[in-house]
């Protein structure tokens, strides 16, 4: 998505001005929050196409910002963390991020992840249908799944897992398959990265269809099952 706008919350100004500095000659516009509480004000105040957040900040962490963006709509979000620790990632994940890097970081890297997010995330990437699987509708052009009356949006990486795995129903696919096909070549996630997933579109989702259900298959991966 060229020219997005992206919202960098993280508390070290060096990290922070450098960050910016090389995204702008990406050709991004960049704004700055140095803590958790000023990054939520930049973004009900500015708004953001995918926001960059540190962990561990001032004020308000970034798992709680994440929270408050993901309230307000889909905006993607990178979350910045110190250390490598799963729990660390896993948290991120379930609270709605879309990737996380652990410092330190190559630039290259930070923004071949950026790429990745808004291009999974941009609505010209989305096509232009739906499917339909007895009580439920997923509609790619709108990111938005239907069951029955109850209508919801899904933050894109949620998505882009339900549809690939509707569009190829009944087949099986295993987590480094998946990691593969929905978060690409580049990703540089675990395996686990699929279960949070997973595990938060059944709490979204009714377990109880009777047309349809994303099913673990014990030893090898997910699918979604049309019954």
């Amino acid at each position: 998505m060229d020219g997005a706008k992206i919202l960098i919350v993280e508390d070290d100004k060096n990290i922070s001005t450098i960050v910016k500095m090389y995204l702008e000659k990406e050709g991004y516009s960049v704004s700055s929050a140095y803590d958790g509480e000023s990054g939520i004000r930049q973004f009900e105040r500015e708004g953001c196409d995918l926001a960059v957040l540190d962990i561990m900040l001032p004020k308000m962490s970034g798992y709680e910002v994440c929270r408050r963006i993901r309230e307000k709509g889909g905006v993607p979000v990178i979350m910045l963390t110190a250390r490598g620790d799963t729990a660390d990632k896993v948290a991120g994940l379930e609270i709605g991020a879309d990737d996380y890097i652990v410092k330190p970081f190559e630039m290259k890297e930070l923004l071949a992840r950026i790429k990745a997010v808004l291009r999974r995330s941009s609505p010209q990437e989305a096509k232009p249908h739906s499917m339909v699987f007895g009580d439920m509708k997923i509609d790619l052009a709108s990111y938005t799944v239907s069951i029955g009356k109850l209508s919801m949006e899904l933050p894109p990486k949620e998505m882009e897992l339900l549809s690939f795995l509707a569009g190829n129903k009944n087949t099986v696919f295993t987590r480094e398959q998946l990691l593969e096909k929905v978060w690409g070549y580049n990703y540089f996630g675990d395996s686990r990265t699929v279960d949070v997933h997973i595990k938060r579109l059944r709490e979204k989702l009714p377990q109880d269809s009777s047309h349809w259900q994303l099913k673990t298959v014990w030893g090898v991966g997910y699918k979604f099952e049309v019954k």
